[in-house]
């Protein structure tokens, strides 16, 4: 998730274990039950500690000591013990399953429930009331959570943070100069034209693909075509220089980056699996963790080369006397409100994050449409209708494609780059009528409650028109689906995550040359590692006219 939800958005790997009911932080002690007594008299059943009457969630305080509501502890709260655990995540590869158990453990246990790993305790909440709970309640710098080996990777090497590593202090000043860059639209809708120049190379590259084949239609694997769009669209945007990911022939330094963000993406299920075994083990089985600092190594190696690269262009401007203008890299470069490193960090991790949310969610996209032509069909018409023929989309005009806007709503909901995201509790809390001592860890299950029929109703269908407004007092935002994530620690890509795809579905879904373009999908199987992600989806491409 730049997608860090994405909120991901990769969001994005932010808490591996945490998405899948597993802790992997400090262990959390589960608290003795509250007796129910009013808040001047309230104790612990063991009579070791009081009860604060602030824990109390503010719209539930008059009821709670009006009713003596009992809150419950840790210990009352329902869910799988850490030995079925063990046997669903190792023997039976759970870790490829998280969406699917997600559901079965929200169903089995309720919106809120508790699971062990070892020691570790996380909750996960299931509910989308209690996730808005839980985010409203949030400070000025929430923790995501376990970021530990990321952390000691960069001080093994030396590097520092980025805006997805870091926490406290380095996360705030960091977001505070990045959202003045990405966040607000009117600042991403200049992206357009640069955006458009890699949507152009897409389409011609669709039309290389499908007349490879025996069909002269189908375009194999489009997971791979859309990865390299989104690698080459978020290089263009954060690098302000051009990969090669589309042509016929793909630089070498691109290729070796392309491999790094693969073994960067297979090594966090092997990662997830190393998490159980201390480091000292590590002699007896390295591969995961070489594995995940040679990704890393490669990453950081590859956005160095286009900093420095970019640095060296600006400083030879500045030696002739010329004036530098540019695009976010140049200006970040030039006000050094970061220092190089910190530069070097934020490029590395939001290439990362980007990359994954613009091209999945593509791929299910093309998915959902192949599967249901009277949507297909409705979005063609939406579409040209509003921009008439010939027209080149931009970021102004998206606001007039509600169903192109809704397209990308409804498949992240199907389908959460995310199915999960973390968080560390700062303060004492009380959700669901439990005690969440600070410290905990939590997982938010993005995917149950995506897919939960009292959000959504028919949430199995496929409906783009469910997230348009009726008329000005119509609300379609729900907790229920929050792909980009809530609040402060949103997804701090989402502007340009959302305008790569809008533009990429309206021209390759339906091509502004007037043609309607049906998408049949051929195989899919999903499969979850961290993320939610299609195996090989292949697509046929009917009367695509460049």
């Amino acid at each position: 998730s730049l997608s860090l939800s994405v909120s991901l958005s990769l969001s994005l790997f932010l808490s591996l274990s945490l998405c899948v009911s597993l802790g992997v932080g400090t262990p959390t002690t589960e608290q003795e039950p509250y007796l129910s007594l009013p808040e001047s008299l309230r104790i612990c059943a063991t009579g070791q500690e009081t009860f604060p009457g602030d824990l109390i969630p503010p719209g539930a305080r008059a009821e709670v000591v009006a009713k003596e509501t009992r809150i419950k502890s840790l210990k009352e709260m329902p869910g799988p013990s850490a030995v079925s655990n063990l046997i669903e995540f190792f023997y039976r590869d759970g870790f490829s399953r998280i969406h699917e158990i997600q559901m079965e453990h929200s169903q089995k246990y309720g919106k809120i429930f508790k699971s062990r790993f070892g020691p570790q305790l996380v909750v996960s909440i299931a509910g989308r009331d209690l996730v808005a709970e839980v985010l409203r309640t949030e400070g000025v710098a929430p923790q995501r959570g376990n970021m530990e080996s990321w952390k000691e990777y960069r001080d093994l090497r030396g590097r520092s943070t980025g805006l997805i590593s870091a926490e406290g202090e380095d996360w705030l000043k960091m977001r505070s100069i990045l959202r003045q860059l990405i966040m607000r639209p009117k600042d991403v809708a200049q992206f357009s034209d640069d955006v458009n120049a890699v949507v152009e190379d897409l389409v011609k590259r669709v039309d290389t693909l499908r007349s490879q084949q025996s069909d002269g239609l189908t375009v194999l694997n489009i997971n791979d075509l859309f990865f390299k769009y989104a690698m080459e669209g978020m290089a263009a945007i954060l690098y302000e220089d051009r990969l090669g990911c589309l042509e016929n022939e793909i630089p070498q330094k691109s290729q070796d980056y392309i491999a790094a963000l693969h073994l960067m993406f297979s090594s966090f299920k092997m990662t997830m699996y190393a998490g159980a075994i201390p480091k000292w083990l590590r002699t007896v089985i390295p591969r995961p963790w070489e594995e995940f600092c040679s990704s890393w190594d490669g990453l950081f190696s590859f956005s160095q080369i286009h900093v420095d690269k970019r640095l060296g262009e600006i400083q030879d401007l500045v030696s002739r006397g010329e004036t530098v203008k540019g695009g976010l890299l140049t200006h970040m470069l030039v006000t050094r409100e970061m220092n190089l490193e910190e530069i070097y960090a934020n490029m590395t991790e939001m290439l990362l994050a980007g990359v994954d949310t613009t091209s999945f969610t593509l791929s299910w996209a093309c998915y959902l449409l192949a599967r249901h032509p009277e949507v297909q069909q409705e979005i063609y018409e939406e579409v040209t209708r509003t921009l008439g023929h010939g027209t080149i989309p931009t970021a102004d005009d998206v606001p007039r494609l509600p169903l192109i806007r809704g397209l990308v709503k409804e498949t992240l909901r199907m389908f959460p780059v995310l199915p999960g995201n973390g968080r560390v509790t700062q303060d004492d809390l009380v959700v669901g009528g439990y005690f969440i001592p600070k410290g905990t860890q939590l997982a938010l299950c993005h995917y149950s409650t995506s897919m939960d029929e009292e959000n959504f109703p028919g949430a199995d269908d496929f409906r783009p028109d469910r997230w348009i407004r009726k008329d000005a007092t119509d609300r379609v935002d729900n907790f229920g689906s929050i792909p980009f994530g809530y609040g402060i620690r949103s997804c701090i890509g989402r502007r340009i995550a959302e305008l790569e795809m809008h533009l990429a579905l309206t021209q390759v879904g339906e091509p502004h040359t007037h043609t309607h373009t049906h998408t049949h999908s051929i195989f899919l199987t999903t499969v979850s590692w961290v993320i939610l992600i299609p195996s090989q989806i292949d697509n046929r491409f009917s009367n695509l006219i460049l």
